[in-house]
Protein backbone atom coordinates (compact mmCIF):
# COMPACT_ATOMS: atom_id res chain seq x y z
CA UNK A 1 0.00 0.00 0.00
CA UNK A 2 2.70 2.00 -0.36
CA UNK A 3 2.38 5.85 -1.03
CA UNK A 4 -0.79 4.61 -2.71
CA UNK A 5 -2.52 7.86 -1.11
CA UNK A 6 -0.23 10.69 -1.67
CA UNK A 7 -1.64 13.48 -4.00
CA UNK A 8 -0.97 16.52 -5.52
CA UNK A 9 -3.06 19.45 -5.80
CA UNK A 10 -4.55 18.52 -8.81
CA UNK A 11 -4.91 15.00 -7.84
CA UNK A 12 -7.22 16.49 -5.24
CA UNK A 13 -9.45 18.78 -7.22
CA UNK A 14 -9.59 16.14 -9.93
CA UNK A 15 -11.59 13.83 -6.84
CA UNK A 16 -13.01 16.96 -5.52
CA UNK A 17 -15.04 17.19 -9.34
CA UNK A 18 -15.49 13.79 -9.92
CA UNK A 19 -18.91 12.29 -11.03
CA UNK A 20 -20.54 9.58 -9.01
CA UNK A 21 -19.46 6.67 -11.11
CA UNK A 22 -15.92 7.94 -11.33
CA UNK A 23 -16.04 8.63 -7.35
CA UNK A 24 -17.63 4.99 -6.74
CA UNK A 25 -14.81 3.28 -8.94
CA UNK A 26 -11.91 5.20 -7.05
CA UNK A 27 -13.51 4.38 -3.78
CA UNK A 28 -14.18 0.29 -4.82
CA UNK A 29 -10.51 0.47 -5.80
CA UNK A 30 -9.09 1.47 -2.53
CA UNK A 31 -11.56 -0.26 -0.47
CA UNK A 32 -10.23 -3.37 -1.97
CA UNK A 33 -6.82 -3.01 -1.76
CA UNK A 34 -7.53 -2.05 1.94
CA UNK A 35 -9.14 -5.38 2.50
CA UNK A 36 -6.30 -7.11 0.91
CA UNK A 37 -3.81 -5.50 2.81
CA UNK A 38 -5.16 -6.27 6.33
CA UNK A 39 -7.49 -9.51 5.95
CA UNK A 40 -6.90 -11.71 7.46
CA UNK A 41 -4.16 -10.41 9.72
CA UNK A 42 -6.20 -7.87 11.61
CA UNK A 43 -8.48 -10.74 13.64
CA UNK A 44 -10.65 -7.77 14.67
CA UNK A 45 -12.23 -7.53 11.10
CA UNK A 46 -11.60 -11.22 9.88
CA UNK A 47 -14.16 -12.07 13.11
CA UNK A 48 -16.55 -9.50 11.99
CA UNK A 49 -16.38 -10.17 8.32
CA UNK A 50 -16.03 -14.22 8.52
CA UNK A 51 -18.88 -15.47 5.84
CA UNK A 52 -18.53 -11.63 4.22
CA UNK A 53 -17.53 -12.19 0.24
CA UNK A 54 -14.47 -9.91 -1.14
CA UNK A 55 -13.43 -8.36 -3.00
CA UNK A 56 -16.21 -6.17 -3.43
CA UNK A 57 -18.13 -5.95 -7.11
CA UNK A 58 -19.98 -2.53 -5.61
CA UNK A 59 -19.62 -0.45 -2.89
CA UNK A 60 -23.65 -1.54 -2.25
CA UNK A 61 -22.25 -4.55 -1.06
CA UNK A 62 -21.30 -2.87 2.21
CA UNK A 63 -24.72 -2.07 3.45
CA UNK A 64 -25.07 -5.88 3.95
CA UNK A 65 -21.63 -5.88 6.13
CA UNK A 66 -21.68 -5.63 10.06
CA UNK A 67 -21.30 -1.65 11.38
CA UNK A 68 -18.63 -0.76 13.54
CA UNK A 69 -18.72 0.64 17.11
CA UNK A 70 -16.74 2.56 19.51
CA UNK A 71 -18.29 0.46 22.06
CA UNK A 72 -16.64 -2.50 20.35
CA UNK A 73 -13.34 -0.91 20.20
CA UNK A 74 -13.07 0.00 23.50
CA UNK A 75 -14.26 -3.22 24.91
CA UNK A 76 -12.02 -5.48 22.87
CA UNK A 77 -9.10 -3.17 23.97
CA UNK A 78 -6.71 -5.98 25.20
CA UNK A 79 -4.57 -3.27 26.94
CA UNK A 80 -3.55 0.38 27.12
CA UNK A 81 -1.12 -0.28 24.59
CA UNK A 82 -2.66 -0.84 21.10
CA UNK A 83 -6.30 -0.65 20.00
CA UNK A 84 -8.60 -3.29 19.14
CA UNK A 85 -8.42 -3.34 15.98
CA UNK A 86 -5.39 -3.03 15.47
CA UNK A 87 -3.78 -5.37 12.30
CA UNK A 88 0.20 -5.65 13.00
CA UNK A 89 2.01 -6.13 16.15
CA UNK A 90 2.96 -3.17 18.04
CA UNK A 91 6.69 -2.32 16.77
CA UNK A 92 5.07 -1.97 13.31
CA UNK A 93 3.56 1.12 14.85
CA UNK A 94 5.10 4.69 14.61
CA UNK A 95 2.45 6.89 16.78
CA UNK A 96 0.67 6.70 19.53
CA UNK A 97 -2.42 8.84 20.44
CA UNK A 98 -5.61 8.56 22.58
CA UNK A 99 -9.00 9.48 22.50
CA UNK A 100 -10.18 12.09 25.20
CA UNK A 101 -11.95 10.23 27.20
CA UNK A 102 -15.11 12.48 27.21
CA UNK A 103 -17.93 9.70 26.64
CA UNK A 104 -15.82 6.68 28.71
CA UNK A 105 -12.16 5.71 29.51
CA UNK A 106 -9.43 6.41 26.52
CA UNK A 107 -9.10 4.45 23.65
CA UNK A 108 -5.71 4.12 22.28
CA UNK A 109 -5.03 4.01 18.86
CA UNK A 110 -2.01 3.30 16.76
CA UNK A 111 -0.63 4.32 13.40
CA UNK A 112 2.13 3.00 11.10
CA UNK A 113 4.50 5.64 9.38
CA UNK A 114 2.04 4.40 6.16
CA UNK A 115 -1.07 5.80 8.18
CA UNK A 116 0.30 8.92 9.14
CA UNK A 117 1.04 9.51 5.70
CA UNK A 118 -2.21 9.04 5.03
CA UNK A 119 -3.37 11.69 7.85
CA UNK A 120 -1.16 14.17 6.80
CA UNK A 121 -2.59 13.53 3.04
CA UNK A 122 -6.15 13.70 4.39
CA UNK A 123 -5.68 17.57 6.12
CA UNK A 124 -4.51 18.47 2.79
CA UNK A 125 -7.96 19.30 1.73
CA UNK A 126 -8.24 21.55 4.77
CA UNK A 127 -5.31 23.50 3.99
CA UNK A 128 -6.58 23.62 0.72
CA UNK A 129 -10.20 24.88 1.41
CA UNK A 130 -8.39 27.65 3.82
CA UNK A 131 -6.27 28.24 1.25
CA UNK A 132 -2.92 28.09 3.15
CA UNK A 133 0.38 28.07 0.98
CA UNK A 134 4.05 28.19 1.70
CA UNK A 135 4.11 31.82 2.36
CA UNK A 136 1.68 31.70 5.65
CA UNK A 137 2.74 31.31 9.22
CA UNK A 138 0.47 29.05 11.04
CA UNK A 139 0.32 29.08 14.99
CA UNK A 140 -1.17 26.04 16.40
CA UNK A 141 -2.83 26.78 20.24
CA UNK A 142 -2.83 23.41 21.07
CA UNK A 143 -1.32 21.25 24.24
CA UNK A 144 0.28 18.69 21.96
CA UNK A 145 -0.78 15.64 24.66
CA UNK A 146 -1.62 12.29 23.58
CA UNK A 147 -5.14 13.14 21.95
CA UNK A 148 -4.62 13.34 18.63
CA UNK A 149 -5.84 17.02 18.13
CA UNK A 150 -3.67 18.82 16.02
CA UNK A 151 -0.55 16.48 15.34
CA UNK A 152 -1.96 15.27 12.04
CA UNK A 153 -2.35 19.04 10.58
CA UNK A 154 1.39 20.20 12.24
CA UNK A 155 2.95 17.65 9.90
CA UNK A 156 0.82 18.70 7.15
CA UNK A 157 1.56 22.13 7.74
CA UNK A 158 5.37 21.31 7.42
CA UNK A 159 4.88 19.63 4.18
CA UNK A 160 2.78 22.27 2.70
CA UNK A 161 6.09 24.49 3.46
CA UNK A 162 4.22 27.03 5.98
CA UNK A 163 6.17 28.01 8.91
CA UNK A 164 5.00 25.86 12.28
CA UNK A 165 4.53 27.91 15.26
CA UNK A 166 3.26 25.00 18.19
CA UNK A 167 1.84 26.87 20.90
CA UNK A 168 1.91 23.86 23.49
CA UNK A 169 2.09 24.39 27.21
CA UNK A 170 1.69 28.20 27.25
CA UNK A 171 -1.04 30.52 28.98
CA UNK A 172 -3.09 31.90 26.44
CA UNK A 173 -1.50 35.51 27.54
CA UNK A 174 1.29 33.61 26.40
CA UNK A 175 -0.13 32.24 22.93
CA UNK A 176 -1.35 36.10 22.59
CA UNK A 177 1.77 37.27 22.79
CA UNK A 178 3.55 34.65 20.57
CA UNK A 179 0.88 35.34 17.74
CA UNK A 180 1.69 38.82 17.64
CA UNK A 181 5.34 38.25 17.64
CA UNK A 182 5.71 35.72 15.12
CA UNK A 183 3.02 37.19 12.74
CA UNK A 184 1.20 34.31 12.63
CA UNK A 185 -1.57 34.50 9.27
CA UNK A 186 -3.40 31.53 10.36
CA UNK A 187 -4.64 30.15 13.67
CA UNK A 188 -5.33 26.71 14.87
CA UNK A 189 -7.07 25.67 17.39
CA UNK A 190 -10.56 24.61 19.03
CA UNK A 191 -13.64 26.83 18.35
CA UNK A 192 -14.02 27.25 22.12
CA UNK A 193 -10.10 28.17 22.38
CA UNK A 194 -10.61 30.60 20.03
CA UNK A 195 -13.51 32.14 22.15
CA UNK A 196 -11.36 31.95 25.22
CA UNK A 197 -8.37 34.26 23.03
CA UNK A 198 -10.80 36.84 22.49
CA UNK A 199 -12.27 37.12 26.05
CA UNK A 200 -8.59 37.40 27.30
CA UNK A 201 -7.40 39.62 24.76
CA UNK A 202 -10.89 41.79 25.49
CA UNK A 203 -9.51 41.53 29.12
CA UNK A 204 -6.15 42.45 28.28
CA UNK A 205 -6.83 45.58 25.63
CA UNK A 206 -5.48 43.56 22.60
CA UNK A 207 -7.10 44.02 19.49
CA UNK A 208 -7.17 40.75 17.99
CA UNK A 209 -8.22 42.79 14.45
CA UNK A 210 -5.05 44.30 14.00
CA UNK A 211 -3.13 41.21 13.91
CA UNK A 212 -2.30 39.83 10.78
CA UNK A 213 -4.59 36.24 10.65
CA UNK A 214 -6.40 35.73 8.13
CA UNK A 215 -7.95 32.23 8.88
CA UNK A 216 -8.63 30.31 12.10
CA UNK A 217 -8.99 26.58 11.37
CA UNK A 218 -11.17 25.13 13.89
CA UNK A 219 -11.41 21.29 14.64
CA UNK A 220 -12.55 18.96 17.65
CA UNK A 221 -16.16 19.98 18.24
CA UNK A 222 -19.17 21.54 15.92
CA UNK A 223 -18.56 25.28 16.65
CA UNK A 224 -16.91 25.95 13.80
CA UNK A 225 -20.58 25.37 11.75
CA UNK A 226 -22.83 27.05 14.13
CA UNK A 227 -23.63 30.59 12.21
CA UNK A 228 -23.18 32.31 15.99
CA UNK A 229 -20.35 31.29 17.01
CA UNK A 230 -18.27 31.83 13.81
CA UNK A 231 -19.42 35.10 13.35
CA UNK A 232 -18.16 35.92 16.91
CA UNK A 233 -14.62 34.71 15.80
CA UNK A 234 -14.91 36.25 12.77
CA UNK A 235 -15.58 39.62 14.21
CA UNK A 236 -12.96 39.19 17.04
CA UNK A 237 -10.15 38.63 14.26
CA UNK A 238 -11.48 39.55 11.07
CA UNK A 239 -10.64 36.00 9.94
CA UNK A 240 -12.28 33.38 8.08
CA UNK A 241 -13.42 30.70 10.33
CA UNK A 242 -12.66 27.21 7.96
CA UNK A 243 -14.43 24.11 9.87
CA UNK A 244 -12.78 20.75 10.17
CA UNK A 245 -14.14 17.30 11.57
CA UNK A 246 -12.01 14.15 12.41
CA UNK A 247 -12.05 11.27 14.74
CA UNK A 248 -8.57 9.81 16.08
CA UNK A 249 -10.37 6.54 15.36
CA UNK A 250 -11.65 7.49 12.16
CA UNK A 251 -9.62 9.86 10.96
CA UNK A 252 -9.69 13.51 9.39
CA UNK A 253 -12.76 13.09 7.33
CA UNK A 254 -14.28 16.11 6.98
CA UNK A 255 -13.81 19.96 5.98
CA UNK A 256 -15.63 22.95 5.98
CA UNK A 257 -15.01 26.27 3.68
CA UNK A 258 -15.22 30.25 3.88
CA UNK A 259 -18.74 30.18 3.02
CA UNK A 260 -19.45 28.28 6.97
CA UNK A 261 -22.73 26.55 5.65
CA UNK A 262 -21.57 22.89 6.74
CA UNK A 263 -18.83 20.32 6.07
CA UNK A 264 -17.71 18.68 2.97
CA UNK A 265 -17.01 14.77 3.60
CA UNK A 266 -13.47 14.10 1.99
CA UNK A 267 -14.90 11.28 -0.30
CA UNK A 268 -11.79 10.34 -1.66
CA UNK A 269 -10.41 8.69 1.43
CA UNK A 270 -14.21 7.68 2.91
CA UNK A 271 -17.05 5.89 1.38
CA UNK A 272 -20.07 7.78 4.16
CA UNK A 273 -23.40 6.44 4.69
CA UNK A 274 -25.92 7.75 6.39
CA UNK A 275 -28.42 5.66 8.71
CA UNK A 276 -31.65 6.35 10.27
CA UNK A 277 -30.36 7.37 14.07
CA UNK A 278 -30.35 4.12 16.18
CA UNK A 279 -31.07 1.96 13.52
CA UNK A 280 -29.46 -0.06 10.28
CA UNK A 281 -31.66 2.00 7.93
CA UNK A 282 -31.07 3.87 5.11
CA UNK A 283 -32.02 7.32 5.61
CA UNK A 284 -32.70 9.70 2.71
CA UNK A 285 -31.02 12.64 1.38
CA UNK A 286 -31.63 16.17 3.36
CA UNK A 287 -33.03 13.30 6.58
CA UNK A 288 -31.70 13.42 9.97
CA UNK A 289 -29.00 10.71 9.98
CA UNK A 290 -26.26 9.59 11.76
CA UNK A 291 -22.99 9.51 9.62
CA UNK A 292 -21.34 5.63 9.40
CA UNK A 293 -17.78 6.14 7.74
CA UNK A 294 -15.27 3.32 6.32
CA UNK A 295 -11.60 4.76 6.30
CA UNK A 296 -9.73 3.72 2.79
CA UNK A 297 -6.18 4.23 3.57
CA UNK A 298 -5.24 2.81 7.25
CA UNK A 299 -3.83 -0.11 7.40
CA UNK A 300 -2.70 -0.24 11.01
CA UNK A 301 -6.27 0.70 12.50
CA UNK A 302 -8.78 0.02 9.93
CA UNK A 303 -12.03 1.35 10.24
CA UNK A 304 -15.21 -0.22 8.60
CA UNK A 305 -18.70 1.09 8.29
CA UNK A 306 -18.08 2.98 11.46
CA UNK A 307 -21.17 4.05 13.72
CA UNK A 308 -19.77 7.82 13.87
CA UNK A 309 -22.62 9.21 16.35
CA UNK A 310 -22.92 12.25 14.92
CA UNK A 311 -26.36 13.13 13.75
CA UNK A 312 -25.94 15.50 10.13
CA UNK A 313 -28.36 16.51 7.08
CA UNK A 314 -26.55 15.41 3.68
CA UNK A 315 -26.96 16.45 0.49
CA UNK A 316 -25.20 16.14 -2.89
CA UNK A 317 -23.83 19.24 -4.23
CA UNK A 318 -25.91 20.40 -7.46
CA UNK A 319 -23.24 23.43 -8.16
CA UNK A 320 -19.65 24.40 -7.53
CA UNK A 321 -16.94 22.50 -8.19
CA UNK A 322 -16.55 20.13 -5.06
CA UNK A 323 -18.86 17.28 -5.66
CA UNK A 324 -18.30 15.50 -2.16
CA UNK A 325 -21.53 14.57 0.20
CA UNK A 326 -21.86 17.75 1.95
CA UNK A 327 -23.59 18.59 5.13
CA UNK A 328 -25.63 21.26 6.17
CA UNK A 329 -25.14 23.14 9.31
CA UNK A 330 -21.95 20.46 10.24
CA UNK A 331 -22.39 17.93 12.34
CA UNK A 332 -25.84 19.14 14.25
CA UNK A 333 -25.21 17.00 17.09
CA UNK A 334 -24.04 13.95 19.24
CA UNK A 335 -26.83 10.84 18.84
CA UNK A 336 -25.91 10.58 22.47
CA UNK A 337 -26.24 13.91 23.47
CA UNK A 338 -29.81 14.30 22.30
CA UNK A 339 -32.45 15.02 25.11
CA UNK A 340 -36.21 14.76 25.22
CA UNK A 341 -37.41 17.80 27.03
CA UNK A 342 -41.21 17.70 27.53
CA UNK A 343 -41.53 16.15 24.17
CA UNK A 344 -38.62 18.41 22.38
CA UNK A 345 -35.73 16.70 20.59
CA UNK A 346 -32.68 19.11 21.98
CA UNK A 347 -28.92 19.10 21.06
CA UNK A 348 -26.61 21.14 23.42
CA UNK A 349 -25.11 22.67 20.13
CA UNK A 350 -29.30 24.02 19.09
CA UNK A 351 -28.53 25.66 22.56
CA UNK A 352 -25.30 26.67 22.10
CA UNK A 353 -25.98 28.74 18.53
CA UNK A 354 -28.82 30.41 20.61
CA UNK A 355 -26.58 31.83 23.67
CA UNK A 356 -23.48 32.65 21.31
CA UNK A 357 -25.86 34.91 20.09
CA UNK A 358 -26.48 37.60 23.01
CA UNK A 359 -22.68 39.23 23.19
CA UNK A 360 -22.65 39.57 27.16
CA UNK A 361 -22.92 35.57 27.02
CA UNK A 362 -19.18 34.85 28.09
CA UNK A 363 -19.55 31.32 28.98
CA UNK A 364 -22.22 28.46 29.88
CA UNK A 365 -22.75 25.30 31.07
CA UNK A 366 -25.78 22.58 30.65
CA UNK A 367 -27.01 20.18 32.78
CA UNK A 368 -29.34 17.60 32.09
CA UNK A 369 -31.04 15.24 34.61
CA UNK A 370 -33.58 12.80 34.42
CA UNK A 371 -37.34 13.44 36.58
CA UNK A 372 -39.00 10.34 36.68
CA UNK A 373 -38.98 9.46 32.66
CA UNK A 374 -38.88 12.91 31.45
CA UNK A 375 -35.39 14.72 31.10
CA UNK A 376 -34.58 18.20 32.96
CA UNK A 377 -32.57 20.91 31.62
CA UNK A 378 -30.59 23.54 33.69
CA UNK A 379 -28.27 26.28 32.25
CA UNK A 380 -25.86 28.52 34.29
CA UNK A 381 -24.38 31.71 32.08
CA UNK A 382 -21.63 33.97 32.44
CA UNK A 383 -23.67 36.80 31.25
CA UNK A 384 -22.46 40.47 31.71
CA UNK A 385 -26.07 41.79 31.37
CA UNK A 386 -27.28 39.69 34.38
CA UNK A 387 -30.68 39.12 32.48
CA UNK A 388 -30.65 35.57 32.21
CA UNK A 389 -34.64 35.92 31.49
CA UNK A 390 -34.11 37.71 28.21
CA UNK A 391 -32.08 34.43 27.45
CA UNK A 392 -34.66 32.10 28.60
CA UNK A 393 -37.27 33.78 26.96
CA UNK A 394 -35.49 33.81 23.84
CA UNK A 395 -34.54 29.91 24.25
CA UNK A 396 -38.81 29.38 25.15
CA UNK A 397 -39.31 31.45 21.02
CA UNK A 398 -37.21 29.63 19.29
CA UNK A 399 -37.25 25.69 20.92
CA UNK A 400 -40.62 25.61 22.23
CA UNK A 401 -39.15 25.26 25.48
CA UNK A 402 -39.12 26.81 29.24
CA UNK A 403 -35.58 26.29 30.85
CA UNK A 404 -34.48 27.54 33.92
CA UNK A 405 -31.96 29.75 32.89
CA UNK A 406 -29.44 31.54 36.04
CA UNK A 407 -25.98 33.96 36.38
CA UNK A 408 -23.17 32.01 37.03
CA UNK A 409 -20.74 34.57 38.84
CA UNK A 410 -18.02 36.06 36.58
CA UNK A 411 -14.55 33.73 36.01
CA UNK A 412 -16.44 30.52 37.77
CA UNK A 413 -17.18 28.33 34.78
CA UNK A 414 -14.83 26.08 33.96
CA UNK A 415 -12.86 27.60 30.39
CA UNK A 416 -11.28 25.09 28.04
CA UNK A 417 -8.25 24.64 25.82
CA UNK A 418 -8.88 21.63 24.01
CA UNK A 419 -12.54 20.33 23.41
CA UNK A 420 -15.12 21.48 25.79
CA UNK A 421 -17.18 19.53 28.26
CA UNK A 422 -19.92 22.47 28.78
CA UNK A 423 -22.82 19.44 29.11
CA UNK A 424 -23.00 17.72 32.28
CA UNK A 425 -25.36 14.85 31.60
CA UNK A 426 -26.30 13.59 34.57
CA UNK A 427 -29.15 11.43 33.11
CA UNK A 428 -27.86 8.56 33.62
CA UNK A 429 -27.20 8.72 37.92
Amino acid sequence: MSHMFDSSANDRRRLERANSDERAAHQLMRLNRLLEAILPENNFYADKLAGVSWPLRSLEELAAWPLTTKHELVQHSPDGSRAANGTFEVDAYARFHQTSGTSGRPMVVLDTAEDWRWWVQGWQYVLDAAEITAADRTLLAFSFGPFIGFWSAHDALVERGALVVPGGGMTTSARLQLLATSRATALFCTPTYALRMVEVARDENIDLRKQRVRNVVVAGEPGGSLPAVRGAIEEAFDASVIDHSGATEVGPWGFGDASGAGLYVNEAEFVAELLRPGTSDRATEGELAELVLTGLGRAGAPILRYRTGDLVRARRPEAGERKFLFLEGGVLGRADDMMVIRGVNIFPSAIEQILREFPGVVEFRLTAARDGAMDQLYIEVEDAANDPQRIADQLNRRLGLRVDVHVAPPGSLPRYEGKSRRFVDNRGR
